[in-house]
């Protein structure tokens, strides 16, 4: 059986290839891949293989945008770090999943489930994207009310309403608050996009998640983005690329 390993974190990713290699030693790895971009240029290249492990988070977004550049042909086990009500789809699906970090009993489930797949000679099951993006983003989701941050020694609760922004620099998310207190939160703009309200927030691009509160002035730019400013300020220009606008713009006129 052909294997290809999709995921960003080196060290997970080496302690799956050796897991794979204890537990199906029969299995071949053909790959590692760390990002979709790098995912999809190799199964555009070649012969898809019999079983992929796919993490969700990527450093360039979730994966599931392979599914829409390239028509996968193999079976899927993803590997998650979402908790077990977020995926409830994976299993309406009778898709496997692992959850972070990766315990090898349920690797060795998920392995004896797939060839049982290939040896009775069953379909592997259809992915139903809609299904699971909607229930990662949780239509029944509580969101988060606040967030516990460290500075020094101490532990401090911020509320919702006191968070201006959201930004992340050098690979590291912040907190800005409208008093103009910066602080580091545990999660990547992918996780906070999951967790904050869309009513309240909105991923203006890559580096930046805004509340409507912290606009001081919206502006057309060339290339039909759009340039926000913002209050407190930032280093930073602001843009809201293409793409975007249109649904920036409806979403300050729901508020």
């Amino acid at each position: 059986m052909r294997v290809l390993i999709i995921e960003d974190e080196s060290l997970a990713a080496k302690r799956i290839m050796k897991m794979v290699n204890e537990q199906e030693p029969d299995f071949v790895i053909e790959g590692v891949m760390d990002s979709i971009e790098s995912s999809v240029a190799w199964l555009k290249a070649n012969p898809h293989p019999d079983l992929i492990l796919m993490d969700i988070e990527l450093a360039d977004g979730q994966s599931f945008e392979i599914f829409n550049q390239v028509d996968v042909t193999s079976t899927i086990i993803f590997t998650t770090a979402y908790d077990e009500f977020a995926i409830r789809a994976f299993k309406v699906n009778s898709i496997d999943y692992l959850l972070k970090p990766i315990d090898a009993d349920e690797l060795k489930r998920s392995f004896d489930k797939f060839k049982e797949i290939h040896k009775s000679s069953m379909t592997s099951p259809k992915l139903d994207l809609d299904m699971i993006v909607t229930a990662l983003r949780g239509k029944e989701q509580v969101y988060k009310q606040r967030f516990l941050v460290k500075q020094g020694q101490r532990l401090i609760p911020i509320d919702m309403h006191e968070i201006a922004f959201f930004y992340t620099e050098d690979k590291v998310s912040f907190i800005k608050t409208f008093g103009e207190q910066r602080y580091i939160v545990d999660h990547s703009l992918d996780e906070l996009e999951l967790l904050l309200d869309p009513n309240s927030f909105f991923r203006a691009n890559r580096q930046y998640i805004v509340s409507p509160k912290c606009l001081d002035g919206i502006h057309s730019h060339f290339n039909g983005k759009l340039k926000i400013n913002m209050k407190p300020t930032n280093n930073d220009e602001v843009f809201v690329s293409r793409e975007k606008a249109a649904d920036f713009k409806k979403w300050l006129g729901e508020l």
